[in-house]
């Protein structure tokens, strides 16, 4: 039977701001991103590495000149990356896509809002 978990208040996560927690043993990270609350369960389908501890960015790009040069790295302002601190796969934060093959993805945890406060359901 699923159960739910606090979080914390819904105020006190402001955007860009995660929490890790452990769920009686399921890790899950929950994140505010460009407003929107999302929660991903804490292992990189790689080799279940601890992803939700990982560095969060905007996504690089490599903007190529039409010589096929590249001569800096740039940011996606729309794209909001986290990174497996193991491996280095990197995952849209909104979608939990790999930014390199679209059929890896972090596994998605449910959320709820109730009352002011955000839970985790496990």
């Amino acid at each position: 039977m699923p159960k739910p978990y606090l979080v914390c208040r819904d105020d006190e996560l402001n955007d860009g701001d995660r929490r890790v927690m452990s769920c009686d043993g399921t890790e899950v990270g929950v994140f505010k991103v460009d407003g929107e609350l999302v929660a991903w369960h804490n292992e990189c389908p790689h080799r279940s590495g601890p992803v939700c501890q990982g560095r969060i960015y905007k996504r690089v790009i490599e903007p190529v000149a039409d010589d096929g040069t590249v001569r800096a790295l740039a940011y996606d302002e729309t794209v909001t990356n986290i990174v497996c601190s193991w491996h280095g796969y990197e995952f849209d934060l909104k979608t939990g896509v790999n930014q390199g093959y679209d059929r890896i993805r972090l596994r998605k945890a449910k959320l709820e809002l109730k009352d002011g406060n955000i839970y985790v359901v496990v």
